[in-house]
């Protein structure tokens, strides 16, 4: 990075500088994923029932929101480059480091690769080393219409798609994370088929206040309310009614935490805030 700098500054390359500029961001994704993980290995203690998972999914958001910040800075340089000026660029200079990067940031991807990218928080170190290996592509690529055309300009449209494909990344990360710190419904989990496969359940006869959401990765949880024939209770079925339900769920949906109540039919007149 340190070298992409130097050259970036003496072959006036806009190009490598962005490079240079996401490279020091992987920095802080790597760190900050790093950091993450340590955190959501917690054990649960005191007020913290759930330990420190979404610490995880906080760390996803700021890798988000850092790509996207990026990415305006250098489209609103690139675009000034573009419209503005004609700036000297220095082809062979830019295409040696752009060669450099690409190797290395192969090597940084395909080690990444190998984890699970299952998480939020690897997807997004992972989503920072694959922009900035495009990025190298595309700059070298840009190296190479200069040297054999003699367009600068070529630099300065190698930044707008570098930063493009940061926030295309970046986005896709907010909105990801942004559904787990809101509470939202896995993307994968369908209220309503939910509520109709707990519905087919012998004695169930409703289902309220049917919440999902993820806690993490790999965690989505699920509360709810059951009312169930009354005789259910009279005769000690409940218990049996509540391992077929929460086999539903994980058989189903691959909800594995899950919270019932189950209520008679009588109750549901005392129910408060049905929703």
């Amino acid at each position: 990075m340190l070298g992409e700098v130097v050259v970036a500054i003496v072959a006036g390359s806009l190009a490598l500088l962005s490079d240079a500029g996401h490279m020091l961001s992987d920095v802080g994704a790597i760190a900050a994923a790093l950091w993450a993980m340590r955190l959501a290995a917690r054990p649960p203690s005191g007020a913290w029932t759930f330990g420190w998972k979404r610490a995880e999914i906080l760390s996803a958001a700021a890798n988000g929101i850092t790509l996207v910040v990026i990415a305006a800075v250098v489209a609103v340089e690139a675009l000034r480059r573009l419209l503005t000026t004609h700036p000297e660029v220095s082809g062979g200079a830019v295409l040696a480091v752009a060669l450099v990067g690409i190797a290395v940031n192969i090597a940084a991807t395909w080690l990444l690769a190998k984890a699970s990218r299952r998480s939020l928080n690897v997807r997004g170190a992972y989503l920072h080393l694959l922009t900035d290996l495009f990025g190298f592509v595309g700059t070298a690529v840009a190296a190479v219409v200069i040297v054999t055309t003699g367009w600068t300009q070529a630099d300065a449209v190698a930044s707008l798609l570098v930063a493009v494909l940061m926030a295309h990344a970046g986005s896709g990360l907010l909105a990801a994370s942004g559904r787990v710190l809101l509470e939202a419904a896995p993307s994968g989990v369908e209220l309503t088929a939910v509520r109709t496969h707990l519905l087919e359940v012998n004695h169930v006869l409703d289902v309220h206040d049917l919440h999902v959401w993820t806690v993490t990765s790999d965690l989505p949880s699920l509360s709810a309310h059951l009312v169930l024939d009354d005789a259910c209770f009279n005769d000690g079925h409940a218990p049996q009614i509540l391992d077929q339900v929460q086999e539903c769920l994980g058989g189903h949906f691959d909800v594995e935490h899950s919270t019932f109540q189950l209520e008679p039919r009588s109750h549901q007149e005392h129910e408060p805030g049905v929703h």
